[in-house]
């Protein structure tokens, strides 16, 4: 874990250009199986990628412009809600104006290193979008080579169990990102279509945010919700449009979770819900907002591996989303012979 820490700058665009590279392996296959040559079809595939990432990042970034050219409407409005909001502390709870702007400025200087922070996730950004492509090349290029070390430094006899974790890993990767994508898109129209229909300001913006957002299990919901209802507050006056927003949201979250994700992303390998937000968190505390993103493909290769040896199968159980009937424990006791139960016993029974 430290050493992961440590090189994190090395080790997050290593571990996005593997998954990418299982994700774009079949479209690379495709043109060799056509006769392509090598470097040739790695490159049109890398190509073909890149248009539609360039896609994506241009559409977000005409969104951006469109709201930065509002932010000092935006600035105005929110100082406002600040005074009336002051006003209003200062008569129920006696919090006088200064006394508030006192916490305030604490709450700024404490957040200093979390603006800090965020800066340097940024250029850790920029460094991944750059080393990328660079990575991906190399994997796909060197494919045959990887494979052929993962089977040779194991021993012979467990060769059969090294090539179902690889081809289980590669299409429960690959069917992970397509079903993510695929849900991104359909919650992305959802949520602009019903901040369109509800008037809020950058509706598109902050559908595609939440979209993106929606892709960090559980966490990233909450943070979808939160910015539109921001954002209806300084724009627009009374809560009747915050509370359209939550019920709007709340809706698609419930057609997410019961008809998309069961229907679209929904793979061979489940993780739990308690380890998926143990994961994220820690994911977050190690690699910051990419280890967010990682957390779950990485533990789905990892409950891959555990289910495939035996002395690590009760861990693959303990990440699955299986729930047995009894536990061990309680059989056992069932077949232990019955003594006569003390009062405190028999309420706690």
């Amino acid at each position: 874990m430290y050493a992961l820490f440590i090189l994190q700058d090395i080790m997050i665009p290593l571990a996005f250009a593997m998954i990418f590279s299982i994700l774009l392996n079949p479209l690379y296959t495709w043109f060799q199986k056509h006769k392509i040559p090598k470097i040739l079809s790695i490159i049109i595939t890398l190509l073909i990628a890149s248009v539609i990432f360039g896609g994506i990042i241009y559409f977000l970034s005409s969104q951006v412009t469109k709201f930065s050219d509002t932010v000092p409407l935006l600035k105005e409005k929110f100082t406002e809600l600040s005074t009336r909001f002051g006003e209003w502390a200062q008569l129920h709870f006696g919090i006088t104006i200064k006394k508030q702007l006192q916490l305030l400025n604490t709450a700024l200087n404490s957040s200093s290193a979390l603006v800090g922070s965020t800066v340097s996730s940024a250029l850790g950004a920029i460094s991944i979008i750059l080393l990328l492509p660079v990575y991906i090349f190399l994997f796909l290029f060197y494919k045959t080579l990887i494979l052929n070390f993962l089977f040779e430094v194991f021993a012979e006899e467990n060769s059969k169990q090294v090539s179902e974790i690889l081809n289980e890993t590669k299409s429960s990767v690959q069917s992970y990102m397509v079903g993510l994508l695929l849900e991104a898109l359909i919650v992305a129209i959802l949520n602009s279509t019903a901040l369109l229909i509800l008037d809020v300001k950058y509706a598109v913006l902050l559908g595609v945010i939440g979209a993106l957002l929606n892709v960090i299990p559980y966490i990233g919901g909450v943070i979808a919700i939160a910015l539109p209802v921001l954002i209806a507050t300084v724009t627009k006056e009374g809560y009747h449009t915050q509370l359209g927003i939550l019920i709007a949201y709340l809706v698609i979250q419930f057609i997410d979770n019961n008809i998309l994700v069961p229907r679209i992303v929904s793979s061979k390998v489940q993780i739990n819900a308690l380890v998926s937000i143990i994961m994220v968190l820690l994911g977050a505390a190690l690699w910051g907002v990419p280890g967010m993103f990682l957390a779950i493909p990485l533990i789905a290769i990892i409950k891959i591996i555990f289910d495939r040896i035996p002395d690590l199968k009760p861990w693959g159980k303990l990440l699955g989303d299986i729930i047995p009937t009894h536990h061990k424990g309680e059989i056992w006791s069932l077949r232990r012979k019955k003594s006569k139960r003390s009062l405190s016993e028999k309420i706690v029974s």
